[in-house]
């Protein structure tokens, strides 16, 4: 005590060390996901390639689908977000290029293909919260740019939908990359529509 040895025991090594270990887990879970898809992902391949013990694996997540779900929710994390720099139509074209980017890769195409079949899995339903929460995020941020009068009161899920949909239809035809000339076009087009339609007091 008079030391103050015990004052310097790593009391919360063993927590930082497993978050660590588990992080490596969900990344190369993440990896894995977007390489072979979710159907040919192999609950075995994780703990090697993560470089960690198979029994950490196993302990963390007994269940295969519960490990695919929780490194899909946390990967995607970043894609429910949109910007508020005050200025709806550049935050809408921001947004609409972190989705082309984020479809263009292995693992957005996984996500696309993912939430394709009927199912009813535990992976389906977590793709489809991912899905929500972006839409949820959206419907935020048109409500507060109508709020401040950036824009006349508009159904923002029907918006939302507008500046998506061709996101979607260019990035999974594949013909040609999403640029911000398309964003910039698609926002300016939708916006002028929502704003010339809009019913005058």
């Amino acid at each position: 005590m008079a030391d103050g040895t015990a004052d310097r025991q790593p009391a919360r090594r063993p927590g930082g060390r497993n978050a660590r270990v588990r992080a490596q887990i969900l990344a190369a879970t993440v990896e894995l996901v977007a390489r072979d898809g979710i159907a040919g992902f192999r609950y075995e391949e994780v703990a090697e390639f993560a470089g960690v013990h198979k029994t950490s694996v196993y302990r963390n997540w007994p269940d295969r689908e519960e490990l695919v779900v929780e490194a899909l929710l946390r990967y995607a994390e970043d894609l429910a977000s949109v910007a508020d720099t005050g200025d709806i139509h550049r935050d809408l074209v921001d947004f609409m290029l972190a989705l082309a980017g984020g479809l263009e890769t292995p693992f957005g195409r996984t996500l696309e293909q993912a939430i394709q079949p009927a199912r009813h899995s535990a992976t389906v339903k977590a793709l489809t919260k991912i899905l929500d929460q972006r839409v949820a995020a959206m419907r935020r941020r048109v409500d507060t740019a109508v709020d401040r009068g950036e824009l006349p009161p508009v159904d923002s899920s029907f918006l939302g939908e507008m500046i998506s949909g061709p996101v979607h239809l260019i990035v999974n035809r594949g013909m040609r990359p999403f640029t911000r000339t398309d964003a910039e076009r698609i926002v300016g087009v939708v916006l002028a529509g929502i704003r010339a339609t809009a019913p005058h007091a």
